[in-house]
């Protein structure tokens, strides 16, 4: 394979089927497919059609069999409990087994759903890794997760299990899963046949007879007496996981994804997007519930056959704002992708990253940033606190892997801060105006993918084509439809600056919010911001925005304000009508670590609104609520 970023993107184009034919060897496969991509099955098309496989042999089996089998696989590190647990190949591949084992006991079947209701634990890992064994298919949901969304989960996908833990762990605080789950249940219309629960030390659940059994004792069992599980063959266009996404409805939207176009997808990513080998240490600080979690700190680096690190803590107070340098140093971390937000709040608690130079950081190759907008302040500081490539990268729930990015697999592409740099293979990225028109380098527009997508990306969603259709393919046909606005310049770099939601009209001017946060965060003594257009009788919108002030600042905060008012107006212009910034003590944010700007906008033009499952501290909307009412902005109501 052609070894720069231009000759590989290009050898896609000119060869779509032929590329990941060649991506395709990487994996093992037990039939080979009948042919690449066909654009008659599903939807959109279907890719590697006939070919059978299974992801958890090609996670540990292969590996195992190839001589990793005393290799690190996992690194569980837990500081909210203070332990830390190396799982290699071999040890890890006995306890899939087991569950796995544990699992045909139950009845559970090739196509049947799990759904895994767990925190960050070893075990949440096995409890995937053993579905994909059996060719089950798990929806993870977020531990600690409301349970009238777990409802709502457990209910579309039908479930037959449920697994699950006693409790979850957070710095100062500890969550019983078991009431949320028996709640969730009694909601449900579907009832799962049983619930397998892992006993943490801090909070045991009680069991309910019948349908509860302990986790610990069923694989303890099925290890005692030699219970086997191989690994069931499944088409590569057979589901591996559902994952839902809250949907405009109210009605999640369960983004499902394949096993062979996943496999091919993410192991290329790996190499080549990543830079990662086999062997190395990958650290993904994200959540099994999200989909940072299921690609890279799960799939990707088990199918790349490197070492994953599951770290359940904080990026800061477990126990401060050196946390992530500490767990870098301590397991000989190459490469760590987290969110924006993560170091925004680093940076809050340690501005001068004073932190750092207590570690060994003399092994970190390269950090990369998703979730959501990468903005150039923060880019700036990590590079200069930490001395590596810091590389922003663009993606969703629904693609799977990173649309765009700066490959460093393939050799960095010069940076440009703001940008989630090109494209990678697969993704033919263009803006379109409304009226679905192209429209020139650096003008905004909506930004979509022509068909196909790539492998890796979703074919559907759960039990609901047309409503996939609709959702995603119909307002631009012949386009998956992103929901993200922005632009590409003429050197083909991506700019995404906001939702397309998020864009607002100012007395005629479509302004997006991402580029007024931009000038916010450039302010010394801000640490993160969101703007939110709030409804206007005279301009139709004016922009507000918020801001967290780093720690030890002892400045008025009117005068920070009036200053980042002064900023907006000097780089964008008297047309974005700025006059309005608050100081905030934090942003209402999502669990991993999105900020609810929709949430603060209906407060603020005092619209109703209801407390979002997925929010992290429901404290913090009051809060906003609060400083709006006390600035004659917004009344909350719900």
């Amino acid at each position: 394979m052609a070894s720069s970023y231009s000759e590989v993107y290009d050898a896609w184009k000119q060869d779509p089927d032929g590329f990941w034919a060649e991506a395709a060897r990487e994996i093992d496969w037990f039939r080979p497919f009948d042919r690449v991509f066909d654009p008659q099955l599903g939807v959109y098309g279907r890719w590697f059609p006939g070919g059978e496989t299974n992801t958890c042999f090609n996670c540990l089996d292969r590996h195992v069999a190839s001589g990793r089998a005393g290799q690190d696989a996992l690194i569980y590190d837990s500081p909210v409990t203070g332990t830390v647990e190396h799982w290699t190949y071999g040890a890890m591949l006995d306890e899939v087994v087991a569950l796995a084992a544990v699992y045909r006991d139950l009845g559970i079947g090739k196509g049947d759903r799990i759904v895994i209701y767990m925190p960050m634990i070893p075990q949440a890992v096995f409890a995937m890794l053993a579905a994909a064994r059996i060719g089950a298919v798990h929806s993870v949901v977020f531990g600690g997760f409301a349970a009238s969304e777990l409802a709502t989960r457990i209910t579309d996908s039908a479930a037959k299990l449920v697994v699950t833990a006693s409790c979850g762990i957070e710095a100062g605080r500890t969550i019983a899963y078991k009431p949320l789950l028996d709640a969730a249940i009694g909601m449900s219309r579907h009832k799962p046949a049983h619930c397998l629960v892992f006993q943490r030390q801090a909070l045991k659940a009680d069991l309910q007879t019948g349908r509860d059994i302990d986790f610990a004792l069923a694989v303890a069992a099925a290890r005692e007496r030699g219970a086997q599980a191989p690994c069931t063959p499944v088409l590569a266009t057979d589901p591996l996981y559902i994952l839902y996404t809250s949907g405009t409805t109210g009605q999640p939207k369960g983004v499902v994804r394949d096993n062979g176009g996943h496999m091919v997808a993410l192991t290329w990513s790996m190499r080549h997007f990543f830079g990662t080998r086999p062997g190395e240490v990958f650290w993904a600080a994200s959540d099994i519930g999200w989909v940072v979690g299921h690609c890279y700190i799960v799939y990707g680096p088990l199918l790349n056959g490197s070492t994953a690190i599951l770290y359940e803590g904080k990026p800061v107070g477990t126990p401060d704002a050196g946390a992530y340098w500490r767990v870098i140093a301590q397991h000989g971390v190459t490469t760590l992708f987290t969110a924006p937000t993560a170091f925004r709040a680093i940076r809050k608690e340690d501005p001068q990253g004073d932190l750092i130079g207590g570690y060994d950081l003399s092994g970190f190759r390269a950090l990369f940033l998703a979730g959501e907008r990468a903005d150039p302040d923060t880019v700036g500081w990590a590079e200069a606190k930490l001395g590596v490539p810091v590389i922003d990268n663009w993606w969703q729930t629904e693609t799977g892997w990173p649309v765009a990015g700066n490959p460093i697999g393939l050799g960095l592409l010069p940076v440009k801060y703001g940008s989630a740099a090109v494209p990678l293979p697969g993704y033919d990225v263009q803006v379109l105006d409304d009226a679905g028109h192209p429209v020139g380098p650096g003008t905004l527009g909506n930004v979509v993918i022509k068909l196909p997508l790539p492998p890796g990306c979703l074919p559907t969603f759960w039990n609901a084509d047309e409503r996939f259709r609709e959702a995603c393919l119909s307002e631009f046909p012949g386009y998956y439809r992103t929901a993200d606005a922005g632009y590409i310049d003429e050197d083909g770099y991506i700019f995404i600056m906001s939702r397309t939601d998020d864009i607002i009209n100012v007395a005629g001017h479509r302004l997006s919010t991402g580029s007024m946060e931009e000038v916010c965060a450039s302010h010394a003594d801000v640490a993160e911001c969101a703007v939110i257009g709030i409804a206007d009788p005279i301009k139709g919108q004016v922009p507000a925005g918020f801001l967290v002030i780093n720690a030890n600042v002892s400045r008025e905060t009117s005068d920070i304000e009036q200053e980042v008012i002064g900023l907006v107006r000097e780089r964008i212009g008297p047309v974005a009508a700025f006059k309005t910034a608050i100081c905030v003590q934090r942003l209402p944010k999502t669990r991993s670590g999105k900020i609810l700007r929709g949430t603060m906008q209906k407060i603020a033009d005092r619209e109703s609104w209801k407390m979002p499952a997925t929010i992290d501290d429901p404290a913090v909307l009051d809060e906003i609520a609060a400083v709006l009412q006390a600035r004659g902005i917004g009344i909350s109501s719900r």
